[in-house]
């Protein structure tokens, strides 16, 4: 996969044939006030996430507090397949909506700020905060998401690793997403993804870009100057989140997961 092919238009968004891989799809789409929103989930689990704003759902009254992705933990609603949608902006809106392929019982769910695990890993410039709005521990049936924040000039994803091969107890193959976001909004991030063999490639990643990684270890520099958020989004085959660190790396892990 080439370069061109890994940055796309979070507007515009994908989906698994546009994307060249199996699960996940993505786009943002923004609400002026008193707009609304509907939509069906198909045979997919969909994930509605709150970037700013404030909205009236259909079923869940209103949702939403944070007025962008730096103030605060999300809102997000979770959607089984063969489900419908609605909801009308209060204020300027921001979502993101991700979907995949799944097979699911679950009733729709409403996720709140304080049902979001924060986490803080890393030390030192290496430090960066998670918001965990679906793990492997939350019920759900193939997505898991993530909110990353990281301080300007911090380095994030670190060290770097992978999950591309599926090895039962050590690392499920997860496709993943990058949505960035920064502030001031004219920053940006370098993001490297490579193998140890055939893919070499740093993204100067920007305010509102879409980043797809389909394989090899990642990691993320945030520039001086400008705080980086990233929404990640994964889905696979399992829903078991298992990587390895790039072993020339792996000295450097001082985070576990939990």
């Amino acid at each position: 996969m080439s370069l061109p092919d890994l940055v796309r238009n979070a507007t515009d968004g994908i989906r698994p044939e546009t994307a060249g891989w199996t699960y996940l799809s993505f786009r943002t789409v923004r609400r002026k006030p008193d707009d609304e929103l509907a939509g069906q989930t198909g045979d997919e689990e969909t994930a509605l996430i709150w970037l700013g704003g404030i909205a009236e759902v259909a079923g869940f009254g209103t949702v939403g507090e944070r007025e962008d992705v730096f103030a605060g933990k999300p809102w997000a609603l979770l959607l089984p397949p063969g489900t419908s949608y609605r909801l009308r902006a209060r204020t300027p809106l921001h979502l993101a909506i991700v979907s995949a392929p799944a097979e699911s019982t679950l009733p729709a769910r409403l996720i709140r700020p304080d049902e979001v695990r924060v986490e803080v890993r890393g030390k030192g410039v290496t430090e960066r905060r998670i918001h965990w709005i679906l793990s492997e521990r939350d019920p759900a049936a193939r997505l898991l998401l993530v909110e990353v924040l990281t301080p300007a000039g911090h380095w994030s994803t670190y060290p770097p690793h992978k999950h591309d091969e599926d090895k039962a107890g050590v690392e499920r193959a997860l496709e993943e997403l990058y949505y960035y976001r920064f502030n001031p909004e004219q920053g940006f991030a370098f993001q490297g993804i490579y193998t140890k063999t055939d893919l070499n490639v740093s993204i100067r990643a920007r305010h509102d870009d879409l980043v797809l990684v389909p394989r090899g270890y990642h990691v993320v520099s945030a520039a001086p100057g400008y705080d980086c958020y990233y929404l990640n989004a994964m889905a696979g085959a399992v829903r078991e989140w298992l990587f390895t660190t790039d072993p020339d790396h792996d000295w450097l892990m001082d985070w576990k997961k939990i």
